[in-house]
């Protein structure tokens, strides 16, 4: 665990670094400088793009985690990289090619509820494309275990352009409208910088001569599209949905909901960053108890860091609200709701990457299409009776059920099981603070609120969460930053 929790460590502070400064980009910048309609637009455009990147992707940033380590050679590298490459033009071909003939039929539909979609409906498919390449790059880097410079890029880099962009919009160096546009551009930029850091890791040798085992490689890749086409979708969907039943004002709205929920996942982002491929490694080795062992720490350690990111929101959410325009006070349900599902996902720590490299993959695939078909259900039912909170309610339904499912899944079929009695102790200690805390305000402006209860709550739960010792590496990160303080 070693190599995990070091670029685990690295990763975090990386990951929430970006975190800040997308706080600053979306609970400030984006509403007071863009507005509630450019806003909303770019949201749209952002989570439309998220939901396609896997299909422009074909897969590839998972196939690579799946095989490289069956290649010896570099020559067998080189011929495996190269056809993970091109893949992708199996499916970015037909669809740029659809794309470009029945724009205006698209266009149009997709604009019905806001006129205002139209024109910026192309860059959608343009933006998927540069995240999709972008994961095949840095998919790359990270099977040869050098994952932080990658996440430093997509954290930080890619948001820092943004901030950016924002500032150009405040000093009237571009129009809001331009600013749209620019945000495919810093999209491009940070993919190109991907692929030289991974060129420079791991020279990039073209080798079109097929591996021995294309037609898995093929097979695999066909599958695990939909796979994470369905788990981006049940994170985004919610966002495109609404711009199809309500004014797109309430994506923003929406948006900053979700960014703030969207932060408990980050201990989760770090971490899998690196175990991802450690995971495929012990599971093509064929050493399960080493990864049983890795399930359980995951899990445990995940759970106590995302737990105290968790109550550390949800016991400031309302005096967190009080700072932002009074129009966006209605997301304070959605933050709940989405927080909820985004912490039992967090619990299940690397339940995907097991799932995805083991030989049950195909059988996900269906259950997780079952799943969307819900998803999309539910947002059609939810949204037109609740508005964004039906869009909160919608996926925190889809996302539990499809979490429970893939944890029964590996419990069952691989006799995997993350959870032990240290997972309710920590449950036990989350409930506990916040009770003790959410109905505790402090009669100061809300910044200084908000820094009063988060620091008494984050000794008091780093506190019992060390002295209970639930988790290994949690008491050594612990120990390491007592150590840098004590000196």
């Amino acid at each position: 665990m070693g190599i995990v929790i070091n670029q685990s460590i690295k990763n975090l502070v990386i990951t929430y670094v970006g975190f800040a400064i997308g706080a600053a980009n979306t609970l400030f910048m984006y509403p007071h400088f863009l507005g509630e309609d450019f806003y909303g637009l770019t949201g749209y455009i952002l989570s439309s793009a998220n939901v396609i990147f896997p299909l422009l992707a074909f897969g590839v940033h998972n196939t690579l985690f799946k095989f490289f380590s069956e290649y010896k050679s570099d020559k067998e590298k080189s011929q495996f990289l190269t056809f993970v490459l091109f893949l992708p033009f199996l499916a970015i071909i037909p669809i740029f090619l659809v794309g470009i003939i029945g724009y205006n039929p698209i266009a149009t539909f997709l604009a019905r509820k806001n006129s205002i979609v139209y024109d910026y409906v192309w860059q959608i498919p343009i933006i998927g494309l540069c995240m999709g390449y972008f994961e095949i790059f840095y998919a790359w880097v990270k099977v040869h275990f050098k994952s932080v410079f990658g996440n430093f890029i997509k954290e930080i880099g890619l948001r820092v352009l943004i901030s950016i962009l924002l500032f150009a919009v405040y000093f009237k160096f571009i129009t809001v409208a331009q600013f749209i546009t620019a945000t495919m551009y810093a999209y491009l930029v940070s993919t190109l910088i991907m692929l030289f850091y991974a060129n420079k890791v791991q020279k990039i040798n073209f080798n079109f001569k097929l591996p021995n085992n294309y037609k898995q490689v093929l097979i695999y890749s066909s599958f695990i599209i939909l796979s994470g086409s369905v788990a981006n979708m049940l994170l985004d969907l919610d966002k495109t949905m609404l711009n199809q039943y309500l004014k797109i004002g309430n994506i923003a709205y929406y948006s900053v909901a979700i960014f703030i929920a969207t932060v408990i996942a980050v201990p989760s982002r770090a971490m899998h960053q690196i175990t991802y491929p450690i995971t495929a490694k012990l599971m093509t080795e064929g050493k399960y108890d080493e990864l049983n062992d890795l399930y359980k720490k995951t899990s445990i350690t995940l759970q106590i860091i995302g737990g105290l990111v968790l109550v550390g929101i949800l016991v400031n959410i309302n005096q967190l609200y009080l700072l932002l325009p009074k129009n966006y006070s209605g997301g304070v349900f959605v933050v709940f709701i989405i927080g909820l599902s985004k912490y039992f996902d967090l619990i299940l720590g690397n339940n995907n990457a097991i799932i995805f490299n083991s030989k049950y993959y195909k059988a996900v695939l269906f259950l997780g299409l079952l799943l969307a078909f819900l998803a999309v259900t539910l947002n059609m039912i939810f949204i037109p009776m609740y508005g964004i909170d039906g869009a909160a309610i919608a996926t925190l339904i889809s996302i539990t059920l499809y979490s429970i499912a893939k944890l029964l899944f590996v419990v069952i079929k691989m006799k995997l099981f993350p959870f032990t009695s240290k997972t309710l102790i920590s449950f036990a200690i989350l409930i506990s603070l916040f009770c003790a805390f959410y109905f505790w305000e402090f009669s100061f402006h809300p910044v200084i609120n908000i820094i009063l209860k988060s620091t008494i709550v984050t000794i008091i739960y780093v506190f019992v969460n060390y002295k209970l010792k639930l988790s290994s590496d949690f008491n050594a990160v612990v120990n390491s930053i007592y150590k840098m303080v004590k000196l």
